[in-house]
C-alpha cells in the first residue's frame, strides 16, 4: 500500500494505492493519526480510492477509527473515486451511515 497525504487548510486527502489490510491498516492509521496531531485545525477527511484494490475488515475498522478521530473536532469524512466492489462494501459494512460518497475531488472539498 502507498498513501499519500495531501493538506488543504481544514482539508486533509488521502490517496490509497493497492490494499488496505491487516498488514497495512497499522501505517494507514499511523500516519493519518500523525498527520491530525500536528495540524489540530483539519476537520474534514477525504479518502481517495481510485487506486484502492482491495480492503478487508481491519481496513473497514482503520477507517471508521479515523471517524472517530475527526469526529471529536466536529469534523466528516468523504469518499472519491469509490470502486464499485468498494461502494458495495461501503454499504454492507454501514461504512455509509458515517462517510459521504462524492463524484468529484471538487464537490468533496465544498
Amino acid at each position: 500500500m502507498n498513501l499519500s497525504l495531501e493538506r488543504n487548510g481544514r482539508v486533509l486527502t488521502v490517496q490509497i494505492a493497492g490494499e488496505l489490510d491487516l498488514s497495512t491498516s497499522p501505517t494507514f492509521r499511523n500516519r493519518i493519526e500523525a498527520e491530525l496531531g500536528q495540524n489540530q485545525e483539519i476537520q474534514h477527511l477525504i479518502f481517495d480510492f481510485k487506486e484502492t484494490s482491495f480492503i478487508d475488515s481491519s481496513g473497514l475498522g482503520a477507517i471508521l477509527g479515523r471517524y472517530k478521530s475527526i469526529a471529536q473536532r466536529n469534523g466528516k469524512i468523504s469518499a472519491v473515486n469509490v470502486p464499485p466492489h468498494l461502494q458495495r462494501l461501503f454499504e454492507l459494512s454501514g461504512l455509509l451511515k458515517v462517510m459521504t460518497i462524492h463524484p468529484s475531488l471538487e464537490e468533496a472539498q465544498k
